[in-house]
């Protein structure tokens, strides 16, 4: 294994991959430690999948913000990259008449979050047309959030890490990190590997 190089990444989930790849465009020497045997094998292979809008967070929130900014970004990258990823949308419904106020106020926050574009703004719809979209829904008012979609997040991450290594970034499997001291050299990590070294 590389004894010195620039930057370490710990974990080659999705986030992890992200940040090698980054760094790797960057010109930075990259290594990434995985404990596992391959990539995404945790958290990132345990989720719903789902490209969030951005339509709830709090006005303004750097959450707001970035889930806006990433959602652009992931579709881009994954039309760039031949990764699939759905725009399927998604329905927000009103039972009675008292959550259609909600509505009112969802659709105004999500304005205020940026998603006012024709491909992201929030669609109010009556129960007809809400029904057309989903015979099985009982409601009596609804929103229909365009931008929300699914992302096959294996190949999302299999895209991370193509580019990584195409960067020139390195991947250690079975490599747990075990320590980390900051030295006059650097940053001196002990690594666990399957071969039972440090």
């Amino acid at each position: 294994m590389t004894d010195m190089v620039d930057a370490v990444v710990i974990g080659a989930g999705v986030v992890g991959l992200a940040v090698a790849r980054a760094l790797a465009l960057a010109g930075q020497e990259v290594i990434i430690l995985e404990a596992a045997d391959a990539f995404g094998t945790e958290t990132s292979a345990r989720n719903s999948e789902v490209i969030h809008a951005g339509i709830y967070y709090p006005q303004g929130s750097l959450k707001a913000r970035h889930c806006v900014a990433g959602r652009r970004a992931l579709y881009r990258f994954c039309a760039e990259h031949g990764v699939t990823a759905k725009r399927c949308g998604k329905l927000i419904v009103a039972t009675d008449e008292a959550e259609a106020g909600t509505l009112a106020r969802i659709e105004a926050g999500a304005r205020a979050n940026g998603l006012t574009g024709e491909d992201d703004a929030l669609r109010p719809l009556t129960a007809d047309e809400a029904h057309a979209l989903e015979p099985e829904i009982a409601c009596t008012a609804a929103l229909f959030s365009p931008a929300t979609g699914i992302v096959d997040s294996h190949g999302f991450m299999l895209a991370l890490l193509g580019d990584a290594e195409a960067g020139g970034a390195m991947i250690a499997y079975h490599s747990r990190l075990e320590s980390a001291a900051v030295t006059p050299e650097g940053l001196h990590l002990q690594v666990a590997t399957e071969e039972g070294g440090m």
